[in-house]
């Protein structure tokens, strides 16, 4: 008896220790995968704002204005119903509502297409995560994580909603792209951005500048 009770104790320890690892896989796989759907997400939205500045922007430089909704339905014939009983009581009682409520409510009046370009180009001036991520790496001396980048940012732009994981997949994909560079001290890793100013031209000096020569 005594035996069996360790193989069956040592037994459930080897399982209990396998449940706990693929616990702590899953949980790291689905942090991980929730990061590449923030960030898809984040990449479908701006596509989305674009697409929608871009055709308010068509609208406008076009001139053309958007189709009413009564002339885009197509006009089908009408028929002709069965009178139902009490069909004019309804009517008969909708006109008597009409009346004691005064006029009807007017629909509010459509946007002119310039105010939806102006509105749709104010929304397009915002910069993206991926160049307010560039901005700050490019402004800061010093490597910096993906939690400190997105404290900064948030701190700057506190109408944005900047979590670290999505940073941490932005700035991921900038070191993809060789427009940033990664570093790990320790357990931490830390960013910089590998955009360097163009030195600038020399002038070129005119010709009041250079010395008269005999």
């Amino acid at each position: 008896m005594p035996d069996t009770q360790t193989a069956t104790t040592e037994l459930t320890s080897h399982y209990t220790a396998q449940v706990a690892g693929d616990l702590e896989r899953n949980a790291k796989e689905q942090d991980r995968i929730g990061a590449e759907i923030d960030a898809l997400q984040e990449q479908l939205c701006a596509l989305q704002h674009d697409h929608t500045v871009l055709t308010s922007m068509q609208k406008a430089l076009g001139g053309t204005d958007a189709a009413p909704e009564a002339a885009a339905a197509p006009s089908v014939p009408r028929q002709k119903t069965a009178t139902q009983p009490g069909a004019g009581k309804r009517v008969r009682a909708k006109k008597t509502v009409t009346a004691q409520g005064g006029e009807a409510v007017k629909k509010p009046a459509a946007k002119k297409p310039e105010d939806a370009a102006k509105t749709t180009t104010a929304k397009a001036a915002q910069p993206t995560l991926v160049e307010l991520i560039r901005r700050h790496l490019a402004d800061q001396g010093e490597p910096r994580s993906a939690a400190e980048i997105a404290t900064a940012l948030g701190q700057a732009h506190p109408d944005r909603n900047i979590k670290t994981t999505v940073v941490r997949t932005t700035v991921e994909g900038l070191v993809a792209k060789s427009h940033a560079q990664r570093t790990k001290q320790g357990s931490s890793v830390y960013y910089t951005t590998t955009d360097t100013p163009k030195p600038a031209a020399p002038a070129t000096p005119s010709a009041e500048d250079l010395p008269e020569t005999n």
